[in-house]
């Protein structure tokens, strides 16, 4: 049976290192020597054997026919495997974005991007509660560029945002900021629609029977009596970052559940903060309160070294 190769299988060094690893170490050397991209097609070949090695331990522990038992049908099969094993390489998500990091923090390179396709799982977040607001109409200008991941690259794109929206509701930018970080893993894992698209939910406010805007399905993490489990729920849709600011902050200054954590945001103390939110039910965590109020001193520190 004859086998179709891609296109670019007589000249890519992606599809030769399937089956010749004597390349990978100038491809490797490749990587720190021309940045990026480079460490990621390292990656993917990296994967590709991977990949090969574990087809070809699931065929020999697999029983066979014997109808295919000869050289010529050993031959094929193994053709098969490092098809297979390049085709199924470098998906986004996969094990070959793990490498390509590590490869370029190994090779003192920039860390490649990739892209986050729609039909990878959403993020997790632990749900929150809002109270019913109407949605504000969309930003434009930074507010509604994608996030940079990363907590120095995070902080600094959204603090002009962050401080704008902390002069009108009393909330210091840096509680603010933290949140959002430790909410999203510092732009890692936002909440996204069903395309693919962010929803620029930051701070992951459900959608309540009193929402009226956009609205981005998910599943997420909740703690019922204690223990982590998975639920579907609906949370808030924005069409920029300022937008998601200026809901958080309005939900924080407009509803009652929130008063103290409020009356505590003007004290200044993002321990006190955190305590407030948590007494409030704003996560159901029952570590929250920790891990935002570290997250804040996070966002403070960063914001200092910026300035």
């Amino acid at each position: 049976m004859a086998m179709t190769l891609p296109s670019s299988a007589s000249t890519s060094a992606s599809q030769a290192l399937a089956v010749d690893t004597r390349s990978l170490n100038a491809l490797k050397y490749e990587a720190g020597q021309n940045g990026p991209q480079a460490a990621k097609e390292a990656a993917k070949q990296f994967e590709s054997l991977f990949m090969r090695e574990l087809i070809k331990s699931m065929r020999e522990a697999t029983m066979k026919s014997g109808l295919l038992d000869s050289a010529q049908g050993d031959l094929g099969m193994d053709m098969l495997d490092q098809q297979l094993s390049v085709q199924m390489s470098g998906q986004p998500g996969g094990l070959s974005e793990a490498i390509a990091r590590q490869l370029s923090r190994q090779m003192g390179v920039a860390e490649p991007t990739f892209s986050v396709p729609s039909t990878l799982s959403l993020p997790q977040v632990t749900g929150r509660t809002g109270a019913a607001s109407k949605p504000t109409v969309g930003a434009t200008g930074v507010s509604a560029a994608p996030a940079p991941k990363g907590r120095d690259d995070f902080v600094q794109h959204l603090s002009s945002t962050a401080e704008a929206v902390a002069k009108e509701s009393g909330i210091p930018a840096s509680f603010m900021l933290g949140q959002a970080g430790h909410e999203t893993g510092w732009g890692k894992s936002e909440i996204r629609n069903k395309d693919g698209s962010t929803s620029f939910n930051l701070f992951g406010i459900k959608a309540g029977k009193g929402w009226t805007g956009k609205v981005a399905e998910v599943t997420t993490t909740e703690y019922i009596n204690g223990k982590a489990q998975k639920v579907v729920a609906k949370f808030r849709a924005y069409d920029s970052y300022e937008d998601s600011f200026r809901d958080y902050a309005r939900l924080i200054t407009d509803s009652p559940r929130y008063e103290k954590a409020q009356a505590t945001a003007k004290s200044g103390s993002a321990v006190a903060y955190a305590a407030e939110l948590q007494k409030a039910g704003y996560a159901t965590d029952p570590e929250y309160a920790r891990k935002l109020s570290g997250a804040i001193q996070s966002a403070l520190r960063a914001q200092k070294a910026q300035a």
